[in-house]
């Protein structure tokens, strides 16, 4: 989409109010090649943001550098702290949690056990019970087969199993990158009824997807992403009817 002009960016809510994630002139770099170039983005209480674009422009890049994953130059600042004190794991601590592409689940574990590992920087015991309960009646799928080993699952399912182990961990930020990959179409659907419900919840959301038009209508905002650079952001619903989206992420002309 490199025909895709860059526009003002439209002032977002969380630039008035304190922003739950706040990236300024992020750089990620491999070796010679700069995948990520300079991006800034925001994302505001309760936010559902989208980050849309084609393979290869950095999505999954820019989801890394912000849990720690990779080096990365730019600021960060996450619950108004600097990202970069803290650990991967200390992150996770502090409630920022990804739902990696791929799914990352623990294959050679049990569902029951993998759903738990969401947990297990928690001590609130009773809750983390009645809330596995919760995860188990939005994904009555994933208690039915509660004992069986998490790599014998379908592929819809193991996407369920890493949605509600990410729930447990009782996200105050959460990041999905690809939810829909792979799926069959009613499995997207109850997929982004999930996303939806935990955005209802006020669970400030980022959403790297590529199936544009969904994460466009699911989303408050939107940042397009091409080559490693925001060439587009703004409200999700104008962006979903820009004809320039619509002709390189939408397949419409």
């Amino acid at each position: 989409m490199s025909d895709v002009p860059a526009t003002a960016q439209a002032p977002s809510p969380a630039a008035a109010s304190q922003a739950i994630l706040r990236i300024a002139g992020l750089r990620v770099s491999y070796g010679g090649i700069h995948a990520v170039k300079g991006i800034d983005l925001e994302i505001g209480p309760g936010e559902l943001v989208a980050l849309i674009g084609a393979n290869g422009a950095g999505k999954t890049t820019t989801l890394r550098a912000i849990t720690g994953l990779l080096p990365s130059s730019g600021r960060i600042e996450y619950d108004g702290r600097d990202a970069r004190s803290f650990a991967a794991h200390e992150l996770l601590r502090r409630g920022l949690v990804m739902v990696p592409e791929g799914r990352g689940i623990f294959t050679r574990m049990t569902v029951r056990e993998n759903l738990l590992m969401g947990a297990y920087a928690r001590n609130d015991h009773a809750a983390v019970a009645a809330e596995l309960e919760e995860q188990y009646h939005t994904f009555p799928r994933l208690k039915e087969r509660a004992t069986q080993l998490a790599g014998n699952l379908s592929g819809g399912e193991q996407q369920m199993l890493a949605m509600a182990r990410a729930m447990l961990s009782r996200p105050k930020l959460l990041l999905l990158d690809e939810p829909s990959m792979g799926l069959s179409p009613i499995m997207v659907e109850k997929i982004f009824d999930v996303i939806r419900a935990a955005s209802q919840r006020a669970i400030p959301i980022l959403l790297v997807e590529q199936n544009a038009k969904l994460a466009l209508e699911a989303a408050n905002r939107a940042y397009v992403l091409d080559s490693g650079e925001v060439t587009l952001s703004g409200d999700a619903k104008t962006l979903l009817h820009d004809p320039k989206v619509r002709e390189a992420y939408l397949g419409e002309v």
